[in-house]
């Protein structure tokens, strides 16, 4: 079941866990809608993610975009302290619906497989991140030969198309989603 009935503002949770089932990220987030890349979330600025052991209030509004694909979801920061534009997880099984597949389009689920890329404006630039943590845990998770087959192709692939800033990792098609965002006027909440 996909969210795109819910009218944009609809309060949702996208949890993340990791691939043995246990928590990970737990974002406070808003249906904005869907267009030809998948569906959009956003979380207005002052509103939390945690995880065990560590929480925060977000700077500055962002949106994700979770592609029919489900393998991985692309967040774009406005006015990030650090200059973060993009950041995105590689994944398994993004979807609306709980962690067993049961259809929920107020909740967001997927499975965070370690690897990220960053793009910071400014010199730093793009980067693949955490390849140390993905090399860890699919030793200790025992991700699937395929799987990691798929992800570590899916990682280079992405770090081209961020760098080249091809759509949508350009920064016109996620400043619409970002201008919906704040037209909403959500109250911050920390």
């Amino acid at each position: 079941m996909s969210a795109d009935h819910l009218d944009p503002g609809t309060e949702i949770v996208f949890q993340w866990r990791k691939w043995d089932g246990s928590p990970h990220w737990r974002h406070q987030c808003v249906w904005l809608g869907s267009d030809s890349w998948g569906d959009w979330v956003g979380q207005p600025a002052g509103w939390l993610s945690e995880r065990p052991g560590r929480s925060f209030a977000t700077h500055g509004p962002n949106v994700t975009l979770v592609p029919a694909s489900g393998d991985y979801a692309l967040t774009v920061n406005r006015d990030h302290p650090q200059g973060m534009r993009i950041y995105i997880d590689l994944a398994w099984d993004v979807h609306a619906g709980d962690a067993e597949g049961a259809p929920d389009p107020l909740l967001f689920t997927g499975i965070d497989m370690d690897l990220d890329v960053v793009r910071i404006d400014g010199e730093r630039g793009t980067w693949l991140d955490d390849v140390d943590e993905w090399d860890e845990h699919r030793v200790r998770y025992a991700y699937p030969a395929d799987v990691q087959e798929h992800l570590l192709a899916l990682a280079v692939d992405l770090e081209q198309r961020v760098r080249a800033q091809l759509e949508p990792f350009d920064d016109a098609t996620a400043d619409v989603w970002l201008d919906r965002l704040e037209a909403l006027a959500l109250p911050r909440r920390a």
